[in-house]
């Protein structure tokens, strides 16, 4: 075991059977009678934990607490008192005391703290562990079930939990084998959507369609507008699922949660066509005949979100909406400022739609900048850059500037991404789509077991450059790569984070609702 704790009590002569005992379990206890050698004792050795009697002679407790965190900031430390009083705790719960006993203090209670602090990672990664070995059979059983589109849901959310609860145990055994499953389960779920995506778009009100990207202002966003409570919309670009929930406590830290769902992202899953969808209501082909020069083909230079504020004012228009709207696309540092400036006044407008383009950026930059595929060389430490922008962001000091006020915040994404591994021949003409994850054009040639093929986009409300256009959806960890250099291409998209096709990642996204506490 090797457990080194420093023991700091100018009556230590009285703890020698407390110490003994400890001894005898088999912790290496060092002992000192004030708090100057307690410094010494730590600036020179290392230390797994110390207890420290907070009334010593010379320099107390509470005095050489800070000294030791300045040497050691990550070294617990156990204050020992025999003063109940509520400041006193107070004061050293706020110097980062790891805990607290209260004089006299016995030995089961020391070796009870000792496991909780020292232990403690132990015995949450077996417990952890134990627990995820027993859902394991259950998740693998329901994945290969038939499931429709909410069991799908719940049971994506339900690995996303444990996903999460196995990386905060740091146990990478049992953390390999859910990758494998999350990767069954992805193979599973193409089937799924490839078998009922086209029943889906043709009878959207049907008990066993999702909702999706254009249905889901109706079915979701339009029912809670009214003129009393002002609601914001924030569509956070790209943001999948388990991001979302590595970021949910700093939301609800703020607000009150009524509600969490789901929607799933149409084909392609990428901004172009999904949040489109999502604004005007209708699949992309709808779009094309309603507004003609305004919807851009995937070949064309044009910005291919350029009309998003109408596309709103439109929907809601045609819902009978017709109460005073604000809309605002954050993509710089700048406009975020401009953002937190301004949510105060938006306040007045019963319902505000805002943009943040961030989430996207962050996985195209990681694709292009050595630096950031080195900070977020995995799911986890792209969460972790995630968690790391919301807390900094200006949206975030925006929002806190709506707590305590009367208001209904929407948090949402467009699509999510996925961590691409497996490469698949594409060949196409000079004027088929660069995506990874989809492919639009004509003539393609293409690896059938790779991907869901469109050949006649009208099945799916999908454009067409021309007549012979089809698509491509890529399957679970798959991205296209043209024979031209080929072996450049693979190395350098490989284990990027990319969207378009169909995955669990990219299509099951967030919908939550928030209101002031």
């Amino acid at each position: 075991m090797n457990i080194k704790i420093l023991w700091a009590d100018d009556e230590i002569e009285h703890l020698k059977a407390q110490i003994h005992f400890l001894e005898g379990k088999g912790y290496q206890i060092d002992a000192v009678t004030n708090g100057y050698d307690a410094i010494d004792k730590v600036k020179d050795n290392h230390y797994d934990l110390v207890f420290l009697d907070e009334h010593m002679p010379g320099i107390s407790g509470l005095e050489t607490l800070p000294q030791i965190k300045e040497l050691k900031n990550d070294l617990p430390v156990v204050m020992i008192t025999k003063n109940e009083e509520e400041d006193i705790f107070d004061e050293a719960i706020g110097s980062q005391i790891a805990d607290y006993l209260i004089k006299p203090v016995k030995s089961s209670q020391i070796l009870l703290t000792i496991k909780k602090i020292i232990d403690n990672r132990r015995l949450v990664t077996e417990k952890t562990n134990s627990a995820y070995q027993q859902q394991f059979q259950k998740i693998f059983m329901a994945i290969n079930n038939q499931m429709d589109q909410q069991e799908w849901a719940e049971l994506y959310r339900k690995m996303i939990y444990w996903e999460l609860e196995l990386e905060k145990a740091r146990t990478q055994e049992m953390a390999e084998i859910m990758t494998m499953q999350k990767a069954e389960a992805n193979k599973e779920f193409f089937k799924f959507v490839s078998k009922n995506y086209q029943h889906w778009l043709h009878h959207p009100n049907d008990s066993e369609t999702p909702v999706l990207s254009h249905t889901l202002f109706k079915k979701k966003v339009i029912p809670v507008i009214d003129d009393t409570t002002p609601t914001f919309f924030i569509l956070i670009d790209n943001l999948r699922y388990d991001q979302w929930k590595v970021i949910e406590p700093i939301f609800s830290n703020h607000f009150k949660k009524v509600k969490e769902e789901h929607f799933y992202s149409i084909l392609p899953t990428t901004t172009q066509y999904s949040r489109n969808a999502i604004f005007s209501g209708l699949m992309p082909s709808e779009i094309e005949r309603k507004y003609r020069d305004k919807w851009i083909h995937d070949e064309e230079s044009e910005g291919k979100n350029l009309y998003e504020e109408e596309f709103v004012q439109d929907q809601l228009a045609r819902s009978g909406i017709h109460l005073k709207q604000s809309y605002t696309k954050i993509t710089n540092s700048k406009k975020g400022k401009e953002l937190v400036d301004n949510i105060l006044n938006l306040v007045h407008n019963p319902f505000n739609v805002i943009v943040y383009n961030f989430v996207d950026m962050l996985s195209h930059a990681r694709t292009e900048m050595e630096v950031l595929k080195e900070l977020a060389g995995n799911e986890s430490a792209y969460r972790s850059l995630t968690l790391s922008w919301i807390d900094h962001s200006p949206l975030l000091q925006a929002l806190q500037k709506l707590e305590g006020k009367n208001a209904r915040i929407i948090i949402t994404t467009d699509h999510g991404t996925i961590r691409v591994q497996t490469p698949s021949k594409v060949i196409g003409d000079k004027n088929t789509t660069t995506n990874l994850r989809y492919k639009t054009g004509k003539n393609l040639n293409y690896s059938d077991k790779d991907v869901y093929a469109i050949t006649n986009p009208d099945d799916v409300f999908l454009p067409k450059s021309n007549l012979s256009s089809s698509y491509i959806f890529a399957k679970e960890d798959v991205f296209f790569a043209y024979p031209n250099n080929y072996n450049y291409y693979v190395n350098y998209y490989k284990n990027t984070f990319q969207h378009g096709g169909v995955s669990l990642e990219e299509v099951i996204v967030p919908f939550v609702i928030y209101e002031s506490k």
